[in-house]
């Protein structure tokens, strides 16, 4: 695995929760950042040149990738919303991203995924990587885009690419769902430091804590190097869901999309 001490990281939304949390702790494996967001993110080090901009921006990004090791791009809109504005930020922006790397020279991005590209599989299905998407919502389908871009990228570019399937990232579970997605803020640096030093040209994998009954398979993570220690089960019961139910619950309703469609 590369050692990241040394190296030069670009993070687009890193004014988030993922973001800052992943800042400080690349900052203290004395990794060098440029940080980027929409929203001036504080600075987490004395070396971290921080980018108020937009990731629409190509010429934005050609300055702050340049000389840049890998970049991490979790900027985007981070749940349902109207296709149109998924669309402009989550699939015309990652491919701003990628193609901003490309030119760079940058040796690896990891994008920010989403467990919701399969949340409509029902939750007596265990599902892995291989098996085709089933998006619970129009922003799953944003996120599939952005799985099918960075597989591009490495396929016609050798843009070394990995995508990860976020599970729910929270201090602590606190719904059914949740016992089975949860992700742990340290568990999401382990999957983060597994993703930026893999030597495998392309993965995508889910990232989810170690959760007794969780709904996704642990291969594609194990493979890429993740290895996961905290347990939902921890913080209480894990709740029954009834069978057929979609593993995105709420998120998969139709409801839950038209309610946040804007009117044509």
């Amino acid at each position: 695995m590369t050692e990241l001490r040394g190296q030069r990281w670009a993070v687009t939304g890193a004014a988030g929760n993922i973001g800052r949390a992943l800042r400080a702790h690349l900052a203290d494996q004395g990794v060098a950042l440029v940080s980027i967001d929409l929203r001036e993110p504080a600075a987490v080090s004395t070396d971290d040149h921080v980018l108020q901009t937009d990731i629409g921006d190509p010429a934005a990004l050609d300055v702050a990738f340049d000389g840049c090791d890998g970049v991490v791009h979790l900027a985007g809109i981070a749940d349902e919303a109207d296709f149109h504005d998924l669309a402009e930020v989550n699939i015309v922006g990652t491919y701003h991203v990628l193609e901003a790397a490309r030119r760079a020279g940058v040796g690896r991005v990891v994008s920010a995924g989403s467990n919701r590209v399969t949340g409509a599989y029902d939750v007596d299905t265990i599902v892995d990587e291989s098996m085709p998407p089933r998006p619970d919502g129009f922003y799953g389908v944003s996120k599939v885009a952005v799985e099918a871009l960075s597989r591009l990228y490495a396929d016609k570019f050798g843009l070394r690419t990995v995508v990860i399937r976020i599970g729910s990232y929270e201090a602590a579970p606190s719904t059914a769902r949740e016992m089975r997605t949860w992700l742990s803020p340290a568990d999401a640096l382990r999957a983060f430091d597994a993703a930026m030093t893999t030597e495998l040209p392309h993965a995508v994998f889910y990232a989810v804590s170690a959760n007794r009954g969780r709904w996704w398979s642990a291969e594609a993570g194990e493979a890429v190097g993740f290895r996961p220690v905290d347990d939902a089960a921890r913080h209480g019961p894990v709740d029954a869901i009834a069978p057929g139910t979609p593993q995105g619950g709420t998120y998969a309703t139709a409801a839950y999309s038209l309610e946040r469609m804007r009117a044509r």
